[in-house]
């Protein structure tokens, strides 16, 4: 069996040099497309980052009534804890507070300077301010317990219907991007696997001769398969090597310019986080497109 398999390891390599024109320009259009992947693989890191801080950033607050006592609004947020670990964060933010950012924010405005003057007094009210890792229905959820709870009668007003389109639209685009980088990287899958075929079919055209022999001698269709199977296993492999010292060396040089366009996501680093996923996701989606699109292009030659 050994032997059998050293000598199919010998006819795929024999082949693979013999065709190098075919065996070069497959391998290149399997790396693009593995590039391709591992772009998306990027691309889907960075609008994972972007989103999250986008996320981070969306919240609904529920503003209490001047006269609501501290540890009333402390109880509120004890409440909004526990209905779901979803909830990320919820911030207390007295008036004072509330007066201490508002003109460290907007100090160097005249007009709102004048403005705050005129009102004489600490015009803001007490608030809680709610952030969540869930969908858009979990601020809906909790906009509705502050407005009907008991304590409710605490509460000024929540601002949720304010928000309510952007918080809709944020999860939005995280799905539809989610969408576009599935349906992408099935097209590139089907352009991969015709390009391998039709590489395979032309490396099967110009071996029919020593087909031909095995099958007088007697040799069993996975002896006939076995070195164009390989041989796909190899474009994918040879294109693997190349794209993951590519994708390396692209992710050190373009680090510091998507970090301008993207602060605080490091496109190395995110890189060397996840370089065993990179290797797993270039080296098996060669090997698979290879060896899958050599499998169909052999079975159907055979059974001609």
């Amino acid at each position: 069996m050994f032997a059998n398999f050293k000598r199919i390891l010998g006819f795929a390599f024999k082949d693979f040099s013999r065709n190098k024109g075919i065996s070069l320009a497959t391998t290149f259009i399997l790396a693009v497309a593995i590039l391709l992947v591992t772009w998306l693989f990027f691309f889907h890191g960075m609008s994972d980052y972007l989103i999250g801080q986008i996320k981070s950033k969306i919240d609904i607050t529920a503003y209490f009534k001047e006269d609501a006592a501290e540890e009333n609004i402390l109880a509120v947020k004890d409440e909004i804890l526990k209905l779901s670990p979803d909830i990320k964060n919820v911030e207390y933010v007295s008036k004072d507070q509330a007066l201490k950012d508002f003109n460290q924010k907007h100090g160097s405005s005249s007009v709102l300077s004048r403005a705050l003057d005129e009102v004489g007094e600490n015009p803001f009210l007490p608030s809680l301010n709610i952030t969540t890792t869930g969908d858009p229905s979990l601020y809906e959820q909790i906009s509705k317990v502050l407005e009907t709870s008991d304590f409710s009668k605490f509460i000024e007003k929540v601002d949720f219907s304010e928000k309510k389109d952007t918080i809709e639209k944020v999860f939005s685009i995280t799905s539809k991007v989610s969408a576009f980088v599935l349906i992408l990287g099935a097209v590139l899958v089907l352009i991969s696997v015709l390009v391998v075929f039709s590489a395979i079919k032309l490396a099967i055209e110009n071996s029919k001769e020593e087909i031909s022999t095995m099958r007088i001698v007697g040799a069993d269709d996975w002896f006939v398969r076995g070195p164009f199977l390989i041989q796909g296993a190899i474009y994918g492999i040879v294109a693997f090597l190349f794209c993951i010292l590519v994708s390396g060396l692209c992710a050190y040089f373009l680090s510091s310019k998507i970090g301008v366009v993207l602060p605080g996501f490091d496109m190395f680093n995110y890189f060397l986080t996840n370089f065993w996923i990179f290797v797993l996701i270039q080296l098996g989606f060669g090997i698979a497109v290879g060896v899958i699109s050599s499998f169909i292009a052999v079975k159907r030659y055979l059974e001609v």
